[in-house]
């Protein structure tokens, strides 16, 4: 039985040079002004998008790759995404918007005291993207960055502080009369002592009227997915589209849920993807036909896109000898890694071969990838829905005029058609987006 599903928009480049590498960038958009990304967001609202994510990353790495980080503008430079979510505010009226913060980047009341300001302006339509990245510890002060897990410990505390500086205002602090704005007395006085922050409240801003801001996670480690059940409205779920992988994914985070003492269905799972969309199936057939055997080109291209991601110069390595993991240093994500291996023996495989298979491109019809046309999408969407109660999906991509409609025109009057994508908002902010049907 179809059933409507949530979508969302991950900007995976995040406020950074919006259609670099790309013919589209001759449209003179510019990637510094909020007119980009006004006009994107917009056609998302009108879409029927419950939200859109900012990715960030506030360091441009170690300085063994910066130059592959910047050249191609993989990773960086980017803009604060906190401070562009205001002009996005500004000309929307439903869709939620969910900038990338850093625990490390924010001490806790000037974060409880930023975002709940945020919140109030935008309508009660902020989410909160938290991420643990430990690479760029070293731009906020003089200790050393912490592992995997203490990393998540120390978001967890920050955001369990947070959460005490929203609510110090306790029901009734606020009692409406003509004579007395607030009562004193009904405020909380908050001490926090912990072992990665200290601070006093209570918080210098006024209570939600609908919901505090939505976190959004993306981790996908025990420890992330852990992080998730515990504290997370959204989960940006990164897992193969199949039946199978996406009901035991949603398993993992319901039983995380549930170990911390919360409705599983309190959280909002959604799948990233970034679809291929074309015309028609025999267009799909030779695009993937062209990509079975990549030349050095591509090959050296993913190369240099991992290199971006992993923090690691892979350009560097012998392609046609395995890949030993010892390159990467213990800041790079084990998720991260295993996407590059792909399943694949890494003390066996060549580098070559892993990231020629990062260059290939597979059908939608028969799972082996992404590319297809909207209606082979729309059935993927559906299949999904029925088969494996999935909350919903984000669509992967630069947030640029011509990507959003080039991924949209077709494919959102088939989902509505069918009955998946919203056709209006019922209001409550980004938590009625999340649970208004």
């Amino acid at each position: 039985m179809t059933h409507q599903q949530h979508f969302g928009w991950f900007l995976a480049r995040g406020f950074g040079p919006q259609g670099w590498g790309h013919p589209y960038l001759d449209w003179n958009w510019r990637w510094t002004e909020p007119a980009l990304y006004q006009q994107s967001v917009r056609e998302l609202e009108q879409a029927g998008f419950d939200m859109l994510i900012i990715e960030d990353a506030p360091s441009l790495g170690n300085a063994s790759t910066i130059d592959l980080r910047i050249r191609q503008a993989f990773g960086g430079p980017k803009h604060d995404p906190l401070l562009l979510a205001p002009y996005l505010f500004a000309v929307t009226e439903h869709i939620g918007i969910a900038p990338t913060v850093n625990p490390a980047a924010y001490i806790p009341y000037t974060a409880a005291r930023q975002f709940a300001s945020l919140q109030h302006l935008s309508g009660h339509r902020l989410g909160l993207n938290v991420v643990t990245d430990t690479g760029s510890a070293r731009h906020f002060g003089s200790s050393p960055p912490l592992g995997h897990d203490a990393a998540y410990d120390r978001a967890e505390e920050w955001l369990g502080g947070i959460r005490q500086l929203w609510r110090s205002w306790a029901p009734g602090a606020l009692p409406g009369s003509e004579d007395r704005y607030a009562d004193g007395s009904r405020l909380t006085t908050v001490q926090h002592r912990g072992e990665y922050f200290s601070f006093d409240g209570p918080l210098n801003a006024i209570p939600f009227l609908e919901g505090e801001p939505a976190i959004v996670s993306p981790g996908g480690s025990g420890r992330g997915l852990g992080f998730a059940g515990a504290n997370s409205d959204v989960q940006l779920a990164l897992a193969p589209l199949d039946t199978e992988s996406v009901r035991a994914y949603r398993a993992r985070i319901h039983a995380a849920a549930v170990e911390a003492g919360r409705n599983p269905e309190d959280i909002t799972i959604l799948f990233a993807i970034q679809p291929v969309l074309v015309g028609s199936a025999d267009e799909a057939d030779r695009l993937v036909a062209e990509s079975a055997n990549p030349d050095d080109a591509a090959v050296l291209h993913i190369a240099d896109r991992q290199s971006s991601d992993l923090e690691t110069d892979l350009t560097a390595l012998d392609f046609d000898r395995p890949l030993d993991r010892t390159v990467f240093g213990d800041h790079v994500s084990e998720g991260s890694i295993n996407r590059l291996l792909g399943g694949y023996d890494p003390e066996t495989t060549p580098l070559r071969q892993l990231l020629a298979k990062q260059a290939r491109l597979g059908r939608l019809t028969d799972g082996s990838g992404f590319v297809g046309t909207a209606d082979e999408f729309a059935d993927l969407i559906e299949r999904l829905g029925d088969d494996a109660e999935n909350d919903g999906v984000l669509l992967w991509g630069d947030l640029h005029p011509v990507t959003v409609h080039r991924l949209l025109d077709d494919l959102v009057p088939i989902l509505r058609r069918r009955g998946i994508l919203r056709t209006s908002f019922g209001g409550g902010g980004i938590h009625g987006n999340l649970g208004d049907f």
